[in-house]
């Protein structure tokens, strides 16, 4: 964390424990005036075709803060089994949930949930999910989770600081490295729970979360006992980042203005779902972030993919990537390359003809199934 920063707390709402964070000085002056607009002027209005008008008016409020979050998606969740996407049809009722919060070593308030098997039922494994940019643990990870679930494995999942329902600005990353290490902190808990110390464990990353499954692995080569990606993002595509001069500037702005929604980007959920009806249900993930996106994180995925660039041969844990082929977003010849330099002699490279990037959620039923099953397939063959 860079020394200027300081340590502030908040107390959230009734949620009880005191909070510590970290967060850059307010800008002051002309800054401030700039960080302002730049935050009021950046907030992308949601398209929720036959919403009701609370709905509209909750998703039109602010989400900077956890609080905020959490009311929202509550106020969604009556809506959601209603939505035409496949997963949220998918009958499991017998998958045991829960729900969690938990403020860690960092004073930082993470919510995490996890998918059981049904009671009574044997279970293979323990899977642990990374999810992507802007995302959250929840809404269309539900079904995967449950689908997950059904064939016999434990599955975990959390929001990182900023995202989803835990603590922290939305959408911000002061530290790619430092949210790892709240990945690492969270996970280490649940996996040494007594019904999961004795199990395998396997990490799940999709785009954004594939670079942090693999900073993961690469930080406890010996802990994992597989890492599966879907998308993962080694390295941002071109068409979707602006040109070197500009990212140079903005560099440079993300020091003094980091939590500004400055950076320019392409409208990410057109160029990852190729099916427009579930790109129009993905509006209904009330609590992602959606925005432009602030200074300070563009400048830290950047940087995490080089830095993930420049490590693929210290990868040597069984290896899954799943891609789909006319992906957009995150390059799927990146994944060529990431499969070519991995030390592992177990690794699969999977490429899905004419998929976007969203392949678990943004393609046709068929697809998003088979997705699916080719994930349990090779848990199953690991197991």
């Amino acid at each position: 964390m860079p020394p200027h920063m300081a340590a502030i707390s908040h107390r959230i709402a009734g949620s009880g424990p005191r909070v510590a964070v970290v967060a850059p000085p307010r800008p002051r002056g002309r800054a401030a005036v700039v960080a302002g607009a730049a935050a009021k002027g950046a907030h992308r209005e949601r398209t929720l075709e036959g919403a009701s008008d609370d709905l509209r008016a909750a998703a039109a409020q602010c989400l900077d803060w956890a609080p905020a979050r959490r009311r929202v998606r509550a106020a969604f969740a009556p809506v959601l089994p209603t939505l035409d996407h496949c997963l949220f049809k998918m009958a499991h009722n017998e998958i045991q949930m829960e729900e969690n919060y938990e403020t860690n070593s960092k004073g930082v308030e993470i919510f995490w949930k996890s998918w059981l098997p049904r009671e009574g039922t044997a279970t293979k494994a323990a899977l642990f999910f990374c999810h992507g940019y802007g995302d959250t643990c929840t809404f269309f990870f539900e079904g995967i989770a449950k689908r997950i679930a059904a064939a016999g494995y434990a599955v975990y999942a959390m929001d990182y600081p900023g995202f989803g329902m835990s603590y922290g600005l939305h959408g911000y990353i002061a530290s790619f490295d430092g949210m790892v290490d709240h990945v690492i902190e969270q996970y280490a808990r649940i996996r040494g729970m007594k019904e999961v110390c004795e199990l395998p464990h396997f990490l799940l990353g999709q785009s954004m979360g594939g670079a942090v499954a693999l900073k993961v692995h690469l930080k406890q080569q010996q802990e994992w006992d597989g890492v599966l990606l879907v998308a993962p993002m080694c390295k941002i595509s071109e068409d979707v980042t602006p040109p070197a001069p500009v990212l140079k500037a903005l560099s440079i702005l993300s020091c003094l203005l980091p939590e500004a929604k400055l950076f320019p980007q392409k409208d990410i959920g057109d160029l990852a779902f190729r099916d427009p009806r579930k790109r129009k249900v993905a509006e209904y993930n009330a609590i992602s972030y959606s925005d432009q996106m602030r200074l300070r994180t563009a400048v830290e995925l950047l940087k995490a993919t080089k830095d993930i660039e420049s490590q693929l041969e210290k990868i040597s844990s069984p290896l899954l990537i799943l891609h789909g082929a006319a992906d957009m977003v995150t390059d799927p010849q990146v994944s060529k390359f990431l499969y070519e330099k991995a030390s592992t002699k177990d690794k699969t490279l999977k490429l899905y003809e004419g998929s976007y990037h969203s392949i678990l959620e943004g393609e046709p039923d068929d697809r998003i199934s088979t997705a699916i099953n080719d994930i349990i397939s090779w848990l199953d063959s690991h197991c």
